[in-house]
């Protein structure tokens, strides 16, 4: 999955490079800039702006932050595409900007369904090329009917996912075990939409079905607080926020053992097919 993304950044790269890309001031685009394909800033019903990333049979579309973090807290408000959505996939997600085989990711991506089938959230992270840590959750809601806060929180202990402030999973730094944590390097915020039907919606199962296209996601109120290691006064990264400390309370606790059992779908440590010659990562046996 990784490396299909890698080759559609790629490719599209190029087409970034020569496009004039349009800036429209003020909002949302103080942060965010356009990328390619039919992604444009709107007034949402609302009256909120909004970036509205949209899917057809000739391109995707997607934006990112202007500016890269080491530590940080993002949140974005996002409303996913409904109807049969089967085959799409909405990400936002971060990832730094050197060599392929070496790179940093942390994935928040909307594997879409059949009209009356649940979006799956798929999470994932990766570190110096190392990934394979996924897990995957289902909503106690319609994600496609209003927008909902999703949050990624990176910091030199933790990852942490939120889903409207409620933590569904946490991701501890391990390294002094051999577990890959990324650590090091900044990160860019991105957000696309694109088809990936290939394995998407029941492993691949169930194709796009172009007649629905095109497939359009609208986020809004961004916002990135950036809390490197040192010099940041921000409350938000302070120790006493709660999240920029190594301990989760115990309210986040319970949230977490909440949706394990409400929630979760998928998670990499269990799986036994992926382990049949040998053990899954240390990191399992550490959580």
């Amino acid at each position: 999955m990784g490396q299909a993304r890698a080759q559609l950044l790629a490719s599209l790269a190029a087409i970034y490079l020569i496009l004039a890309i349009t800036h429209v001031t003020g909002g949302l685009t103080d942060d965010l800039e356009i990328m390619w394909g039919n992604a444009k800033v709107v007034t949402d019903s609302s009256g909120q702006q909004a970036i509205a990333l949209t899917l057809d049979p000739s391109t995707s579309s997607a934006f990112r932050s202007k500016k890269t973090c080491q530590f940080c807290r993002i949140d974005v408000e996002i409303k996913l595409v409904p109807g049969n959505s089967a085959g799409t996939v909405t990400t936002f997600y971060m990832i730094t900007e050197g060599a392929w085989q070496y790179h940093d990711e942390i994935d928040i991506e909307f594997l879409g369904n059949s009209t009356g089938q649940p979006y799956t959230m798929h999470t994932n992270m990766y570190a110096r090329g190392q990934g394979g840590r996924e897990k995957q959750y289902k909503f106690d809601f319609d994600p496609t009917q209003d927008y909902h806060k999703y949050t990624i929180i990176w910091n030199k202990d933790w990852i942490l996912f939120l889903v409207d402030d409620k933590l569904y999973r946490q991701i501890k730094n391990n390294q002094m075990y051999g577990a890959p944590y990324p650590y090091y390097y900044p990160m860019r915020v991105y957000a696309t939409i694109w088809n990936a039907d290939n394995w998407a919606t029941q492993g691949g199962q169930v194709k796009t079905d172009w007649s629905q296209a095109p497939f359009t996601a609208y986020f809004r109120n961004y916002r990135a607080i950036s809390c490197p290691q040192f010099g940041e006064d921000n409350p938000f990264c302070l120790p006493a926020s709660g999240w920029f400390n190594q301990q989760l309370d115990e309210s986040r606790k319970q949230q977490m053992t909440q949706v394990d059992s409400n929630n979760k779908i998928y998670d990499y440590c269990k799986d036994p097919k992926r382990y049949k010659n040998g053990p899954p990562p240390r990191e399992c046996g550490l959580q």
